[in-house]
């Protein structure tokens, strides 16, 4: 059986997220890694920033809302992502699906439970009705305006009734959650700078052309393959845990691409069958990323990256904050002083060189965002402490 030790995981794991040397645009980063996190607006922005010479904001805003190669779309983990546009159809197939249909679950049953329909199914209908002949007729409109025109979108619930963190709190934005996850509506133009999320709804069939529809086993393949192949080797509960889905789905899909087994340090894991070549030792390269980064989020196993500052870099809820990275490894974190510039929080050792290249590094980060302040919207310990 091919054994990979931490090293060469490091070693593929530089090459093939562009960390070690740089990719050559935007669309061979989000492609090449699948898609980048975009819960927190900045983190794409960031993402590519540390991966790409040259990058301005610019190019990503381009690929959103001029040539919309890259749309955001609410995917795996329900988490919002960067996708390739003429990938959707097979996110959509693969994870999206399994979303919108427990976040709908959910509304129904809470709009039924505060007494908002009687028939859950046949109001959330109703509203989904309402919000695309608006879209269609009045062209991008952000959820407050659509909250405001449109009563269908009216009602509220309690989600903790008699705690503190409850109180009565629209179901509108969790409608407008729900169609985005079903794929009828996508995020258009954002209305805040790219540190923000202010998007106005459009209908995806008014915003980029439709894709073909996709076999859910062909989708599943196609993703599994071209994830193993930037995140592999690696586990079974490492593809649960990426896709969102369950032990069966990662199972079968490794088999389905006959996926290799191999050894990780004792622990088994997988490889494309024509990936099983020994990885060459990159040359010594730090970088900084953002917080929710799609290389630092990458795996649910994540010791033989993280070298024992998991409680350090990520929240309880296993979110990661903004890291340090050198050769391979978490060995800090990032923030920004009173004045804005870009500070590294080591807390492990590194050599003087690396010290001194993430010095440089940060300084580059610190005149790239010219004053623009990052506020993580999950940021570690180690962030905030300084």
């Amino acid at each position: 059986m091919r054994s990979f030790t931490v090293d060469e995981r490091r070693a593929r794991l530089a090459r093939r997220h562009f960390l070690c040397a740089p990719a050559g645009s935007v669309d061979d980063v989000v492609r090449g890694l699948i898609a980048l996190h975009a819960t927190d607006p900045a983190t794409p922005y960031l993402s590519l920033w540390s991966r790409l010479p040259g990058f301005s904001v610019a190019d990503l805003d381009a690929a959103l809302y001029h040539h919309r190669g890259v749309v955001k779309h609410l995917a795996m983990r329900r988490t919002l992502w960067a996708v390739p546009t003429d990938d959707l159809p097979a996110v959509q197939c693969a994870a999206s699906d399994r979303v919108a249909g427990n976040e709908r679950r959910r509304l129904i049953a809470d709009a039924q439970k505060a007494g908002v329909c009687v028939d859950g199914a046949k109001w959330l209908a109703a509203a989904r009705t309402a919000v695309l002949d608006y879209l269609t007729a009045n062209g991008p409109t952000d959820a407050k305006s659509l909250r405001t025109a449109l009563p269908e979108l009216a009602g509220t619930y309690d989600p903790a009734p008699g705690k503190t963190w409850g109180g009565e709190t629209p179901l509108a934005p969790r409608v407008l959650t729900v169609i985005a996850a079903e794929g009828d509506i996508v995020r258009g133009p954002n209305d805040g700078r790219w540190t923000t999320s202010r998007p106005r709804w459009v209908p995806t069939r008014d915003w980029i052309e439709p894709g073909e529809p996709v076999d859910p086993e062909a989708a599943r393949a196609t993703l599994l393959r071209r994830w193993l192949s930037a995140f592999g080797p690696a586990t079974v509960t490492d593809v649960k845990w990426w896709f969102g889905h369950t032990l069966t789905w990662a199972r079968q899909g490794l088999r389905d691409v006959d996926a290799v087994e191999v050894d990780l340090d004792g622990t088994s894991g997988y490889v494309l069958p024509d990936d099983l070549e020994p990885e060459p030792e990159p040359e010594p390269w730090v970088a900084l990323l953002p917080g929710l980064d799609v290389t630092t989020m990458g795996w649910f196993d994540r010791g033989w990256y993280l070298d024992g500052l998991r409680e350090r870099v990520f929240d309880r809820n296993g979110n990661a904050g903004p890291t340090a990275w050198c050769d391979g490894r978490v060995v800090g974190a990032w923030a920004q002083d009173d004045d804005g510039r870009v500070e590294v929080r080591l807390a492990a050792e590194v050599g003087r060189a690396a010290a001194k290249a993430l010095q440089q590094r940060a300084a580059e980060l610190t005149e790239w965002l010219d004053g623009v302040r990052i506020n993580p919207r999950f940021p570690s310990p180690l962030s905030k402490s300084g």
